[in-house]
């Protein structure tokens, strides 16, 4: 583009206008500028995705299953049927706040899930199974994703910090080890995507083996999964922008 731009000033023969496209094209082609376009662009990209999966999440959290079972009960039900014994279910407050944890083995269904029979709950509820699957049948990825939990953690706690006291003291170590530690937070989310992807397949597969839902029930749920597992996506997308400006900052002050 900022080629194009130079193209049409030497077309022109116009000294003030060259200058104005000259200026233009190197206004556009400033890579910090770009990388803030970059992160506003993955911010709204964030937001529809958020949206999208609330919106679905609605739609189809009206829709009962025929067999009217509660998105506990499913979740106790693939738990067993996969010799998930000690593997517990609570219920916790909050609206898809749902999670599996498994240092202490509980599957927490939020809300909006726990009681409800609606498609899109035992959507969700049969996903977080996927993750309790997942853990005993040792699927690597999440185990990769348990050993960056730890780096992942510090460096979304630090890496700011870090970052801009580096910035301040002209300090090329700091700042650097601040790029660093957000690159562990990058990792650890790009690492979560077959994770999510994986969970929610197997959460699939069971519910149309086990006959927990029927064949036409099916798609409701997929598509609760799929807009929730955007989300991640989106996150992944945030921080890989919020990491190229990073980068683009370190290089301006060189």
């Amino acid at each position: 583009m900022s080629q194009a731009l130079l193209f049409l000033c030497a077309v022109s023969g116009n000294d003030g206008f060259r200058h104005s496209m000259r200026s233009t094209s190197r206004f556009l082609g400033n890579e910090y500028l770009i990388t803030y376009v970059l992160c506003i662009a993955a911010f709204i990209f964030a937001l529809i995705c958020s949206a999208r999966v609330k919106s679905t999440y609605a739609k189809y959290s009206r829709i009962n299953s025929r067999r009217h079972l509660a998105a506990w009960q499913v979740a106790r039900q693939i738990l067993d049927n996969n010799g998930l014994y000690d593997v517990t279910i609570v219920h916790i407050s909050g609206h898809l706040t749902d999670n599996f944890n498994p240092k202490t083995k509980v599957v927490s269904l939020s809300d909006s899930v726990y009681d409800s029979t609606s498609l899109a709950a035992i959507g969700v509820a049969a996903h977080e199974c996927g993750h309790a699957i997942q853990h005993e049948k040792g699927y690597v990825p999440i185990k990769v994703r348990s050993a960056f939990v730890p780096l992942a953690q510090l460096g979304s706690s630090a890496y700011l910090f870090i970052f801009f006291i580096g910035l301040i003291m002209n300090n090329d170590l700091l700042v650097n080890i601040g790029i660093i530690l957000f690159a562990f937070v990058v990792l650890f989310q790009l690492v979560t995507l077959p994770v999510e992807f994986n969970a929610s397949s197997r959460a699939m597969k069971t519910l149309e083996r086990e006959l927990i839902l029927e064949r036409d029930e099916l798609s409701p749920a997929r598509k609760t999964l799929n807009a929730a597992a955007m989300t991640y996506v989106a996150s992944l997308v945030v921080s890989i922008t919020q990491l190229l400006r990073l980068l683009a900052r370190a290089r301006s002050r060189r």
